[in-house]
């Protein structure tokens, strides 16, 4: 007999998920890949609401500030009382990045905790939290263990900061992030074995290369977001100067190093290009500037595009952006990369169906999830 503290899973290959800082809906992309259904998502950015409600219109979407969201809402609307099998809480990472120089205390790292929020109203099999390396760091050590101990509290056991790189999970670029699993009444399983490992990892050419080549200020008729920018005389003397395919700011002459680079040897990677055989650097939030790190063409000479970036944060082709330039940069930057979610989804299906194993253990395993 099944007990009414969880949904059992006979007859049910969907299982439900609600996406926490959802952005512009890679984690949710990366989801629907795999059959779960994304009941309802939360960010308060608006344009990146905008993207999301195009590419993802049956989704419930909260454009609030997540602290004035009510989870109850979500139990009661969108999962029809039930228990919820998957929450995703990608909160921002910036209070965690190295880029992040200043001593004073970020509220935005408090975020993190409406995790145990939601899941103590929602009740998801299995929390799964993705951000920068950074959070696993020793400044942050007494926020893990409150998060801690306050899931425990919910029985939920917490695993360890797992480091891992997008590149081994299918993603052409150089991404460390950190991840935790929270299970229910279960252990924690095994992060999933890369399946693009060192020496297999996808390029930079397999993702880009068949896009139109651009000069500067060109654009592709078919393809609004293959766009390239608009560049200054200066920057374009820059860039011839950089050797293609991997080239440096380094190998500029005297007379084109800018001010602020002379006698100084960091931020390598202004000016840089990108590389055909190897992955990207990390895509940020100023990933189609090339004043703002290896964003240049590996051949042409200019910026890569928003249809690059974003497929290079393995968007499909068909994915709708929505808003200006600067802000779809902004959303491709802070996204979960669509693969790297979908890598990791089987597994997640896996630990829900045994941690619902010990409430649903009278179902017929043949109609459990697959």
């Amino acid at each position: 007999m099944v007990t009414a503290h969880s949904k059992p899973l006979s007859h049910c290959r969907w299982l439900t998920a609600v996406d926490l800082f959802c952005g512009c809906g890679g984690v949710t992309a990366g989801l629907k890949q795999h059959n779960f259904r994304v009941v309802a998502a939360v960010d308060e950015d608006p344009n990146a609401c905008n993207t999301y409600r195009v590419n993802h219109p049956t989704v419930h979407l909260y454009p609030y500030d997540i602290r004035t969201v009510n989870p109850q809402d979500i139990r009661d609307v969108d999962l029809h009382g039930e228990d919820l099998d998957l929450l995703v809480v990608c909160a921002p990472c910036q209070p965690f990045s190295s880029q992040n120089r200043s001593n004073k205390v970020d509220e935005r790292s408090d975020l993190i905790f409406q995790a145990t929020r939601f899941a103590k109203i929602l009740k998801p099999a299995v929390i799964f939290f993705e951000n920068v390396p950074g959070l696993a760091t020793l400044k942050y050590r007494g926020l893990l263990d409150t998060l801690r101990a306050d899931l425990a509290k919910l029985n939920y056991q917490l695993s360890e900061p797992l480091p891992i790189d997008a590149a081994d999970y299918g993603v052409p670029q150089r991404r460390k992030r950190c991840i935790l699993l929270a299970v229910l009444d279960a252990p924690v399983p095994p992060i999933p074995v890369p399946t693009t490992p060192q020496g297999q990892r996808v390029t930079v050419k397999q993702a880009i290369g068949h896009l139109l080549s651009l000069k500067s200020g060109e654009g592709d008729p078919d393809d609004p977001l293959h766009q390239a920018s608009t560049h200054l005389p200066l920057v374009l003397e820059r860039l011839h100067f950089i050797p293609k395919n991997g080239g440096s700011r380094y190998s500029l002459p005297p007379h084109l190093v800018l001010d602020c680079h002379r006698n100084h040897k960091g931020h390598g990677d202004v000016y840089g290009r990108m590389q055909w055989g190897d992955v990207a650097p990390t895509l940020t939030t100023g990933c189609t500037n090339v004043t703002r790190g290896r964003f240049a063409h590996p051949q042409d000479d200019r910026a890569i595009t928003l249809r690059e970036a974003a497929l290079l944060q393995t968007f499909s082709p068909y994915y709708e952006f929505v808003g200006n330039r600067d802000q779809i940069t902004a959303q491709i930057g802070n996204a979960v990369p669509v693969k790297l979610m979908s890598a990791f989804a089987p597994t997640l299906r896996s630990t829900i169906k045994q941690a619902r194993q010990p409430v649903a253990s009278s179902v017929n395993p043949a109609s459990s999830v697959s």
